[in-house]
C-alpha cells in the first residue's frame, strides 16, 4: 500500500503557488502563497505521486501539464520551462488523447527504460530500439511526419507499422503519428474515471465546496485508483476547482457556472 500520509504532506498549504480567491473580509496572509518552484521540480514531485505498482511498474511515471500548473501557477513560465526541458531531451511530452490539451510529461530516461522493457523479445523490438536510438535523442516533438520518419531517420513503412503495433506511436492522421507510451490506455482510463470521482466528492458536498484537508482525509472511492493527491493537483491546475483561503484552511470550491 502506498504511504498516503507522505502524499498528504505534499499538499500542505505553503508548498503550492496557486491562483487564489480570498473570501470577503479575509485579510490574513494567504497560507497558499509561496515561492513558485521550477517546472522540473514540479514534475519530479508529481511523478513521485504516481502509483507505479498499480500498473506493475510497466508504465513510466506520468505527470500532467495541468498538475504542473498547480505548483507553478505562472503558466507562461511553466510552459517555457517545460519546452526548454523538452528541447534539452530531459522530458518527453505526449498527447494523452482524452482532451486536446491533455499532455503527459515523462522523464526521458523513464520513458526509454519502460519502452525497452515492454518490447523485449517482441517481433518489433528492433524497430523500437532503432527509434529510441535515432529519433528520441534528435527530435523532442509530440508528433512525427512520414517524410521525417522515412527520409530523415530512414524508417521503412513496415518499421513504422511495427512502432504503431508496439504502442510507441499512435496514428494522428494520414502520414502523421503521435509519440505514445505502450499500455498508456490503462492509465488514461484510470485517470478520467478518477478525475470525475474526485470532482463528484466536491460536487456532493454542502455548497459544492470542501476543505482540502477534509478531502485528503477521506477514504478514496474505488474509482480513485491513482490517489487523491494525484487528482487534486490536476483539478487545481486545470481550474476545475477554485482554491479559497479561509481561516480553517484551503477550501476547494466548484466554479460558478
Amino acid at each position: 500500500m502506498p504511504d498516503m500520509s507522505r502524499k498528504r504532506q505534499r499538499l500542505v498549504p505553503g508548498t503550492w503557488g496557486l491562483k487564489r480567491r480570498r473570501e470577503p473580509g479575509h485579510a490574513e496572509a494567504d497560507p497558499l502563497r509561496g515561492e513558485a518552484g521550477s517546472a522540473r521540480a514540479a514534475v519530479a514531485e508529481l511523478v513521485r505521486l504516481f502509483p507505479r505498482g498499480l500498473f506493475e511498474d510497466a508504465l513510466p511515471p506520468i505527470a500532467l501539464r495541468s498538475q504542473v500548473y498547480s505548483l507553478v501557477p505562472d503558466r507562461t513560465a511553466a510552459d517555457r520551462q517545460l519546452k526548454a526541458l523538452q528541447e534539452q531531451g530531459e522530458v518527453r511530452i505526449i498527447q494523452l488523447g482524452f482532451d486536446l490539451d491533455a499532455h503527459g510529461i515523462i522523464f526521458t530516461e523513464d520513458y526509454r527504460t519502460r519502452v525497452l522493457k515492454a518490447c523485449d523479445g517482441r517481433p518489433y523490438a528492433g524497430a523500437v530500439q532503432k527509434f529510441l536510438a535515432s529519433v528520441l535523442p534528435a527530435c523532442g516533438d509530440l508528433s512525427f511526419q512520414q517524410d521525417q520518419m522515412t527520409q530523415t531517420f530512414g524508417f521503412r513503412d513496415t518499421e513504422i507499422t511495427q512502432l504503431v503495433n508496439a504502442g510507441v506511436l499512435t496514428v494522428r492522421d494520414a502520414g502523421s503519428w503521435w509519440l505514445a507510451v505502450p499500455g498508456a490506455g490503462r492509465f488514461i482510463k484510470c485517470f478520467v474515471k478518477g478525475r470525475q470521482a474526485v470532482l463528484g466528492m466536491v460536487r456532493k458536498s454542502k455548497y459544492r465546496e470542501l476543505l482540502l484537508s477534509e478531502l485528503l482525509g477521506r477514504r478514496a472511492p474505488a474509482m480513485v485508483r491513482l490517489g487523491l493527491a494525484y487528482h487534486v493537483h490536476d483539478l487545481i491546475g486545470a481550474q476545475l476547482v477554485d482554491c479559497v483561503s479561509t481561516s480553517s484552511g484551503t477550501l476547494l470550491r466548484l466554479p460558478e457556472t
